[in-house]
């Protein structure tokens, strides 16, 4: 008679053994048979700036054209090696506590993290500047630490 009890053990030494039996085939996906893969790149910070495009103000909002001869004039000269610009939707609760949709852009930097004191400068400048430019409440920014290989 076979008791709950020994099917308990019999269904985790089966588990254990598919477990185990498995484990070269997923390291072997990574072709050298090491537990991780190897870590590539070199240390960067990635930074994430999000526009809105309403304008708190009622006027019109900023069109794609605006907001990419704006990068080309205030991103690019600061950041010539490249960056990445995203279309979004998003939600942002205004100054009064209202409750905003709109369209926006995600703007992607990546940037060795040797230069993220020189840049946090550039970054701000840019920030300043959309506000200015178009009566934006702020820009919202997120630095996260990355690994990159070119």
């Amino acid at each position: 008679m076979i008791t709950h009890s020994m099917r308990s053990r019999v269904g985790a030494t089966v588990a254990t053994a598919l477990v185990v039996a498995g484990a070269p085939v997923a390291y072997a996906a990574f072709g050298d048979g090491a537990a991780r893969p190897e870590v590539r790149g070199t240390a960067y910070i990635e930074t994430q700036l999000f526009f809105g495009t309403e304008r708190p103000d009622g006027g019109p909002a900023v069109t794609d054209a605006q907001f990419m001869d704006f990068v080309d004039r205030e991103v690019t000269p600061g950041f010539p090696a490249g960056l990445t610009v995203q279309d979004g939707r998003g939600q942002w609760r205004d100054a009064s506590g209202r409750v905003e949709h709109e369209r926006s852009y995600e703007l992607i930097l990546l940037y060795p993290q040797a230069a993220a004191r020189a840049n946090d400068r550039k970054i701000e400048k840019v920030r300043r500047a959309y506000v200015k430019a178009f009566a934006q409440e702020a820009v919202a920014r997120v630095d996260d630490r990355a690994e990159a290989d070119f």
